[in-house]
């Protein structure tokens, strides 16, 4: 899996997102590049193996194992 962080001008200030999801404003594009890599540099710790349930776009739940080593590759892209 593919993630990418955008940093673009946002709401009067500067930003970072994923998808259509957009983080905190920050006063300058220097403070929303440098958090969107530190958030793309968390993405990249594994944790613990779990169990999770979720509810998919039909309604329908479902369970399943998760790897904690289970990792997405991430980047991160200046649009600014």
């Amino acid at each position: 899996m593919q993630l990418t962080y955008h940093v673009h001008a946002h709401d009067g200030g500067w930003a970072y997102r994923l998808d259509d999801v957009w983080s905190e404003t920050f006063p300058t594009h220097d403070k929303a590049l440098g958090a969107a890599k530190q958030a793309a540099r968390r993405q990249q710790v594994g944790g613990q193996d779990a169990q999770i349930s979720y509810e998919t776009e039909d309604g329908i739940w479902r369970r399943e194992s998760v790897s904690g080593g289970d990792r997405p590759e991430v980047g991160v892209e200046d649009d600014g």
